[in-house]
């Protein structure tokens, strides 16, 4: 396997973790599989280093993850403010892996901004913030759980990794990469598909619980967005799904129901990429997927001052949905000349 990370980085890493034993990892808020998986791979490995790790997360994780090993012992911010405060507040060693900006934290930001500890970060994402002590920043890696598998091995402590260890791994690669669909650069995620397969991991149980299992209530959701509310741009390859807030209540709608939507209509022959625009309480929460190495960064960064990877970006806006989707369709000619030209010379 290649070696990747940079051992100075690895060896800081692995001191920082011999030094201190109050350690709290975090990631960003609305976490998915990736940031569960991830935080919850290093919080099994450092249980099993004789640590005393806790996982504090802005707000709820989908339930769609709770079979992950450790998941009820997460800190939800949002449910237990005091304990989550108090508990960032002593630590001494904070890792925050999956988020590039401490934005990405929401409300519990401040709290990481202010905490005297020693901060790490760990990610995968473009443009990493300088708010860390120590940053272990490689977009081109698959997802933050690649990463984490890497820097494990890299400090030498492959061997800690167990059955619970590695199947959180494996959920955050298999969730960022669509079951190794899109996103995997280095040929050798296959070798560590198979590193984590001799932990004894169940694979096919990953793809249940994480992807294909749901409520009713999402199957339907799901249903009435692609049925009445995809919007399809042939002469841009493009489509938009809208979901306003009366929409997701009549479906009864809870934390990871529309998760995988965006990529739906990726499935259409021809189809270049993906928008998808739900309205939350607080804002109009943007997801964007493509093929063919089309940049729907480019469209979050432009239109909504977002950003992410190149085939899997997102942002947030601060308006009403039909101003939000009046932006994106209104622009979408901006962005045509990103997109391969026999795709755009081929309008059927």
């Amino acid at each position: 396997m290649e070696k990747l990370i940079d051992p100075i980085k690895a060896k800081e890493l692995h001191g920082l973790i011999e030094r201190n034993n109050q350690i709290v990892l975090t990631c960003h808020v609305r976490p998915d599989g990736d940031a569960v998986g991830s935080t919850l791979a290093l919080w099994n490995l450092l249980k099993k280093c004789g640590k005393h790790p806790v996982v504090i997360v802005p707000d709820k994780p989908p339930l769609s993850l709770s079979f992950l090993p450790g998941f009820r012992e997460i800190g939800i911010y949002t449910s237990h403010k005091e304990y989550c405060e108090k508990t960032i507040e002593e630590a001494e060693l904070l890792i925050c892996c999956d988020f590039n900006v401490l934005s990405r934290l929401d409300s519990i930001a401040p709290i990481v901004e202010a905490s005297k500890a020693v901060k790490v970060l760990v990610d995968h994402h473009t443009e990493p913030g300088n708010f860390a002590d120590l940053t272990i920043s490689y977009p081109k890696m698959s997802s933050t759980c690649e990463l984490v598998f890497r820097l494990i091995a890299a400090m030498g402590l492959y061997c800690d990794v167990d059955t619970d260890c590695a199947t959180c791994l494996l959920t955050g690669i298999i969730t960022d990469t669509r079951n190794f669909t899109v996103n995997v650069r280095n040929n050798d995620l296959y070798e560590i598909l198979m590193r984590l397969l001799e932990k004894d991991v169940d694979k096919e149980r990953i793809l249940k619980e994480a992807i294909i299992s749901r409520s009713l209530n999402s199957l339907r959701l799901e249903a009435f967005a692609l049925s009445e509310k995809l919007e399809v741009f042939n002469e841009h390859k493009a489509s938009l799904i809208t979901l306003s807030a009366e929409e997701l209540k009549r479906f009864d709608y809870e934390r990871g129901d529309t998760e995988g939507l965006v990529n739906r209509p990726l499935e259409v022959r021809g189809m270049v990429y993906s928008i998808f625009m739900r309205e939350d309480s607080d804002c109009i929460k943007i997801s964007a997927r493509s093929n063919d190495g089309f940049p729907v960064s480019e469209i979050c960064k432009t239109l909504y001052g977002g950003g992410g990877h190149i085939q899997a970006a997102g942002a947030e806006f601060h308006g009403s949905l039909k101003e939000c989707r009046e932006i994106f369709v209104s622009n979408m000619s901006d962005f045509d000349k990103y997109m391969n030209p026999k795709l755009r010379n081929n309008r059927n």
